[in-house]
């Protein structure tokens, strides 16, 4: 089979790979059907994550299961399947406390920009469609493999809700996302941070009410001008970088919630969150805990995040998904093998 290789910043290539094979008998391997490149892929390919050796890369997908190991037994041979980005056993006592991201025997995909995958923990970790889904349907079924679930963990984590104020920051596939998860969970008020205008129409088009394109000091000013003069009740941080981080703190109000998930690049003022009674919470979303309701709006046709997809290529057009992603001019970038 073939798939996507990252052997040096800036350099991807779709190169032949061995095809996966069940190795646990808790396994399953699937035929992807689609897949993506994500903004944290981007950490690797803009040299700052290290690429030590080439290594197979991505970890969103759905597709069809080809093959099961003989203790699976919620998925079989056929089904239309999603899984989250992190694959654990959904029977730990972490799991069973709906905290599946620090599964106590989690593992990891081989590279999921490919043209198969193989699922460790299969049972814990896929979700069957209930028939095989229509065409339309694929994009906003893949966004749930991530970028939804984790901006729906950041809106969660923050305690968004009717009645709540909510700034987002940052303007990728995961904010958009919690955007769309802040809306659908009831926020009258939701302001995006960005600066791109395709970005903040899509935003409001998910349900922004207010989009703020400025940024640093004249960001916080603005988010607080639309909320009493106080700042946000719940602010979801959807970057990472340090940059990011405090301008979610600035926009957060006294005594409200910070919904973290951009992997971080950078410190927190913990000493002024403390005295500020800010709450923070976050981390990598618990996708497994996430999907049967999630899977069930987009199903129901009641959830759309698809439109985050801007950009369509084959899979062996990979390494142009990466040079769109990293000069913008792609949101993300749903591949087909």
């Amino acid at each position: 089979m073939f798939g996507a290789v990252i052997h040096a910043p800036g350099d991807v290539r779709y190169e032949e790979r061995p095809d996966p094979v069940i190795e646990e008998p808790t396994d399953a391997v699937v035929r992807t059907v689609a897949t993506c490149v994500c903004g944290s892929d981007l950490w690797r390919y803009r040299g700052i994550a290290p690429v030590p050796r080439p290594t197979p890369i991505g970890h969103e997908f759905c597709g069809i299961v080809e093959a099961v190991g003989d203790a699976v037994t919620t998925v079989r041979p056929g089904d239309f399947v999603v899984g989250g980005f992190n694959p654990g056993d959904n029977t730990c006592p972490v799991c069973r406390k709906d905290a599946q991201a620090n599964c106590l025997n989690g593992a990891h995909y081989a590279g999921c920009q490919a043209e198969r995958i193989r699922i460790p923990f299969a049972d814990g970790t896929l979700l069957a469609t209930p028939e095989p889904p229509d065409d339309d349907l694929i994009p906003s079924i893949l966004a749930l493999s991530d970028v939804m679930c984790t901006g729906w963990h950041a809106a969660v984590s923050a305690g968004v809700g009717p009645g709540t104020s909510v700034a987002v920051v940052g303007d990728g596939a995961v904010g958009l996302c919690a955007v769309l998860a802040s809306a659908q969970l009831g926020a009258p008020t939701i302001i995006a941070m960005s600066r791109h205008p395709d970005r903040q129409e899509l935003a409001s088009r998910f349900g922004a009410t207010h989009i703020v394109a400025e940024r640093d000091q004249a960001g916080i000013d603005a988010v607080k001008e639309l909320t009493e003069g106080i700042g946000a009740d719940c602010v979801l941080e959807c970057v990472g970088t340090e940059s990011a981080r405090l301008q979610a703190v600035g926009s957060v109000r006294s005594g409200g919630n910070l919904g973290v998930v951009g992997v971080p690049h950078g410190d927190l003022p913990v000493n002024e969150l403390f005295w500020r009674n800010v709450g923070i919470k976050g981390g990598p979303a618990h996708c497994r805990a996430y999907l049967p309701e999630l899977l069930d709006l987009v199903w129901n046709r009641r959830l759309d995040p698809g439109p985050v997809f801007d950009l369509e290529l084959p899979l062996s057009e990979v390494a142009e998904a990466y040079a769109a992603m990293d000069s913008r001019r792609a949101v993300k970038v749903l591949l087909r093998p």
